[in-house]
């Protein structure tokens, strides 16, 4: 919205920007055109609009502040690690340590700035990922129509709406025409919604009832309208709900009052006390962010913890001395423990992987759910336009007296030229669906199916004309605009040449009246006169239900009589349809009549309910939205991830789980199913909206497939979900979606049919709306989680070996009883410095392991640290430790004569020598396992000499894998080689780092390197004994009979699947 809008008062949902004497769908629309300053025939004037769009400004959603890079900065200092740093630093200068108070501020700064470029390129990406509404409209200036971008549009213009278009702001209906708009994006009703002019509503109607109003972001499926703009931008009704979900809750804790709305003076403390402990919770980020992050944070803190305790230790072991070299080391011993990187290279690693997701058509809106993808356990999936291609063909027809015509495959649902025509006798019910090739005969053109075919000329006649859809052929291929459902059919009857369009210019067909679908009698009704015949006739579609309660004859033979229709009859063509619903079709019928009464006058002086009585039943047509391609596959690859998959969708149930067997979230093995549990595999929202959230929780399993479903549904079963302890993600596309997008623990929004508030209101968009994209974003959580694992495990076992040098490092005294450290406080720093910040950026960026996607999904009670991580960072800790204290103690007493000088912290002097020496070696030493781990840890389980198992290169395979990631080999090779100008360049060595060149001790640098190799090899390779012999006893099974054997009626559902769904019971 522009600059000068300014809200004086809380906006009403169907007002104004300006506000009316009344909501606009409460007025008469002269009055509404006459209150707006507006001209219904002329429009606004080219001067005026601009005025008023100076005055309302541009009619689009607010996007909030956009990127700020204060905020950014901000954050990158405001956080504990970094804070720590800070007092380090002070105190560094403050006891004039100038040398490793630079260090610090170094640390700090090369933080601070990597992490404030990286937040904000992340930022930038994720502000330029938002995407608008109709890019134009039609709008009356100056009695000219003219087409101008919609952010332009004011309150006030004539706006033109026809078939096909968005709706550029809320208008009120001045003119409509057979007009119908889909809100499903509003309301979430699946069908669309017809209009209406003259009528006006209660001023407290709900959004959905208001009929002669057109929402913004609505679409026309049909006929055409033309209205007044009465609200714009965040005034309009999506505007609205979009405003409602960004508004950010206080953050202040409300006060405890009495019923008088009084309160005790404690009551305010204990507001205040708890206002203040959210400040301090989320500062340290222990109450804010996902489990991982809540998690990292609170090891932090622990970690914090250690650190003090050290530095207490390191001062009581040289008895509190006042001595500066004691008290900056007691200082570097403390950051040693501290992973003052951590936040850098997890925010560096979320930023790629962004990137990366954009490459495979996911846009990340939050940092967060990258991570939290990896520990996804139930997908919650719409099915038309995401699991399907959201393009309706026909598929089916069955007229009585003929039997069954089929369409064959075709790669443009518009096309009619594209798909055998087949056809068979028998009836859907008798077709096999694996045989239907056999049973239709195939590669039939139209012409021999029309010819001497009554039956199916009657039944085409309906089709075509009792429909609005347009089907035309252009010089750019095949055109179609509409209603899906209509386009369908009017493409099936194209395939027969049978065009409504051609029908009215060549048949001489014409219309008479029109009647729109009523969602409450479920059919639609022309009456069109035959000019060749002199006769008129009604033509009606519908829900085959009504359309069969409707009908009295049918003919049952080809060339016989109209003969009554019977019950036992329409329960076959019930049978039929659900024949046809069991293949994934959507089912409706057709009927027609002979009309004798009279014609002419408006369409509201016929009485329908007698139009649409004594039809003459003509046969039903089945509709098909094709599963994607790739959806099979990819529920698959969810299963063997460990991912249960639902279906949540607005379709016939038995059209549902058609398609939910098609695509494999329902196991095809419906005998071994137990009766109960095949009931609650598949429901309908009515039926799941019944149950009381015990009903639910006592379910044996949640619905793999809910059908009929409603956004409070979709609410529900998030809930039910977070009760079982799964971890769920929800994709949606309409505002009305928001609700269940929000309380998801991911929130998947469409980019192509979503709105912008449920993008909004998402974690994540799919910029091509297909299910298989769900897949590369949970892959890439895997990948980022596995990767976030590596190098903690790297920081932490760097650190615990940093920590055990250092704190065993002060048994060595010299003779005045002070302690002489193995490594001086800027050795620590620069380790600190060099070996964990780029090596761990390299290890974020990692491509993922080959079995990723074949992994359960990650632990949220455990996170990142698992018992195998959490023994891997003490073995590898301890044995670096172990190896960095001989050294230390080999070169002193084993080489040396033990003599440890005196003041060997602070200069160097000759007989300091040996101490110098010796702590070269252990900076030399430490340096290069520091480094050297990070390539052992690419892969935490296999041998680094063997990282591709199937390679034919046995003895030169770990040079090509060291190189593929060469982020990580630079880092790795960069802080190889600037070890050397810190032991050589004269003052630098002895004045700054406190060591001295070394020349006959890289011999041992070299044996320990290969013993720190032997170690890590030789626990990698007992790991891999251990869990292969793990894999052995679970053995493997039909990935079918693994995902369903919890739902199956047999005896051998596995221990592990028991724990499963006693495991989701839970909570």
């Amino acid at each position: 919205m522009g600059k000068k809008q300014v809200d004086e008062e809380p906006h009403v949902s169907g007002q104004a920007n300006k506000p009316l004497s009344q909501p606009p769908h409460a007025l008469p629309h002269p009055t509404v055109t006459q209150e707006l300053r507006a001209n219904a025939d002329d429009g606004l004037s080219q001067q005026e609009a601009n005025s008023r769009l100076e005055e309302y400004g541009r009619n689009e959603l607010d996007d909030g502040p956009g990127v700020q890079p204060v905020k950014i900065l901000v954050r990158q200092v405001a956080n504990a690690m970094m804070l720590v740093l800070i007092m380090a630093m002070a105190v560094s200068f403050g006891i004039s340590s100038y040398i490793e108070g630079g260090v610090i501020a170094a640390v700090i700064i090369l933080n601070i700035v990597v992490g404030f470029f990286q937040e904000f390129n992340a930022e930038k990406t994720m502000d330029s990922l938002r995407s608008l509404s109709s890019p134009t409209a039609v709008a009356v200036r100056g009695g000219n129509t003219i087409t101008v971008p919609t952010a332009e549009i004011v309150p006030g213009d004539i706006v033109e709406l026809k078939t096909g278009d968005t709706v550029p702001a809320d208008i009120r209906l001045v003119e409509a025409m057979n007009f119908e708009t889909d809100e499903a994006l509003l309301t979430g009703e699946s069908l669309p919604v017809g209009k209406e002019t003259e009528a006006t509503f209660d001023p407290d109607i709900g959004a959905g009832d208001r009929l002669n109003v057109a929402f913004s972001s609505s679409t026309v499926t049909k006929g055409r309208a033309r209205g007044v703009v009465f609200a714009t931008g965040m005034k309009t009704e999506i505007g609205t709900i979009a405003a409602a979900l960004r508004a950010t809750g206080k953050k202040t804790r409300p006060v405890k009052r009495k019923p008088d709305g009084s309160a005790k003076p404690h009551r305010y403390a204990q507001a205040w006390g708890l206002t203040a402990g959210d400040f301090v919770g989320h500062f340290l980020g222990v109450n804010v962010g996902t489990p991982l992050q809540r998690k990292l944070s609170k090891l932090a803190i622990l970690l914090f913890g250690v650190a003090v305790v050290c530095a207490i230790i390191c001062l009581a072991a040289n008895s509190f001395s006042s001595n500066k070299d004691v008290i900056i080391y007691a200082v570097a011993t403390g950051l040693s423990m501290i992973p003052a990187c951590l936040i850098v290279v997890l925010t560096i690693t979320m930023a790629a992987g962004t990137k990366r997701m954009v490459q495979r058509h996911v846009i990340v809106r939050k940092l967060d759910s990258l991570e939290a993808l990896g520990a996804v356990t139930d997908i919650c999936s719409d099915k038309t336009g995401t699991l399907t291609q959201g393009k309706m063909v026909a598929k089916r027809a069955w007229i009585p007296c003929m039997g069954t015509y089929a369409v064959g495959t075709s790669n443009d649902p518009v096309d009619p030229t594209q798909g055998d025509l087949s056809h068979t006798e028998k009836p859907p019910t008798a077709i096999q669906v694996e045989s239907e090739n056999k049973d239709e005969k195939g590669g039939t053109t139209h012409q021999n199916l029309l010819e001497d075919n009554a039956p199916l000329k009657d039944y085409l006649n309906v089709a075509s004309l009792a429909n609005l859809a347009h089907v035309h052929k252009t010089e750019d291929g095949w055109k179609a605009r509409g209603d899906p459902t209509e386009i369908a059919i009017q493409v099936f009857v194209s395939r027969f040449d049978w065009n409504r369009e051609r029908l009215t210019k060549e048949k001489s067909w014409s219309q008479v009246a029109e009647f729109p679908f009523d969602s409450e009698v479920k059919k639609m009704s022309v009456i069109f006169a035959n000019k060749t015949t002199s006769s008129n006739m009604v033509f009606t579609k519908g829900a085959v239900e009504r359309i069969i309660g409707s009908c009295c004859l049918v003919r049952l033979e080809k060339g016989g009589e109209l003969t009554e229709m019977t019950e036992d009859f329409r329960s076959t063509v019930i049978q039929n349809m659900e024949a046809l619903a069991a293949q994934g079709l959507r089912v409706l019928a057709l009927a027609s009549k002979e009309y004798k009464g009279e014609t002419g006058g408006d369409d509201s002086s016929y009485d329908r309910a007698a139009i649409e009585s004594d039809l003459t039943f003509q046969g039903l047509i089945g509709l098909y939205d094709p599963p994607r391609v790739e959806s099979a596959g990819a529920v698959k690859q969810c299963h063997q991830a460990g991912i249960t998959v639902h279906m949540l969708t607005g379709d016939h149930p038995g059209t549902a789980k058609a398609i939910a067997a098609q695509v494999g979230i329902i196991p095809a093995n419906n005998a071994a199913v137990a009766k109960d549990v095949a009931d609650a595999m598949v429901t309908t929202a009515s039926a799941f909206d019944k149950l009381s959230d015990d009903d639910i929780d006592r379910l044996p399993v949640l619905p793999l497939v809910v059908a009929r479903c409603s956004p409070n549904t979709k609410v529900r079963m998030i809930e039910a979900l977070h009760r079982r302890k799964c971890f769920a993600a929800m994709t949606g596309d309409g505002v009305n979606d928001s609700p269940s997008l929000k309380r998801a623990d991911v929130g998947i929004a469409m980019g192509q049919a979503g709105s912008d508030v449920a993008k909004d209101a998402s974690d994540i968009v799919l910029t091509d709306d297909n299910f298989a994209s769900i897949l590369n974003a949970i892959e890439e959580g895997r990948r980022m989680f596995d990767n976030i694992q590596k190098f903690v495990l790297h920081l932490l076992a760097e650190n615990i070996a940093q920590a055990c040098t250092l704190l065993i490092g002060l048994a060595f005294k010299d003779a005045t009883g002070r302690s002489v450290f193995p490594l001086s406080p800027v050795e620590i720093l620069w380790v600190i410095m060099i070996t964990s910040g780029m090596p761990d950026m390299g290890l974020g960026v990692e491509i993922a392991a080959p079995d990723i996607m074949a992994r359960p999904p990650q632990s949220l009670k455990k996170g990142i640290f698992t018992l195998e991580i959490i023994v891997d960072i003490l073995v590898y800790g301890v044995w670096m430790a172990c190896l960095c204290l001989a050294s230390f103690s080999i070169i002193l007493f084993g080489f040396g004569d033990g003599n440890l000088g005196i003041d060997c912290n602070g200069s160097y002097t000759v007989e300091c020598d040996t101490v110098f020496r010796a702590r070269a070696t252990t900076f030399v030493c430490l340096t290069w396992f520091a480094l050297f781990l990070a390539w052992e840890m690419v892969n935490m389980r296999r041998s680094f000499f063997r990282m591709q198992p199937k390679s034919k290169r046995y003895l030169t395979q770990w040079m090509f894998d060291v190189w593929r990631n060469q982020f990580l080999f630079w880092a790795v090779i960069a802080g190889f080689v600037t070890i050397f100008p810190t032991l050589y360049i004269p003052v630098i060595n002895h004045v700054v780092f406190k060591h001295t060149g070394i020349s006959w001790e890289w011999i041992l640098v070299f044996v320990e390197a290969i013993l720190f190799f032997g170690g890590v090899e030789t626990w990698k390779w007992a790991k891999r004994i251990y869990f292969r012999r793990t894999a052995k006893k679970t053995g493997k099974a039909d990935l079918e009979a693994m995902v369903f054997s919890r739902y199956m009626n047999s005896d051998s559902v596995s221990s592990e699947g028991e724990g499963h769904v006693d495991e989701k019971k839970g909570g």
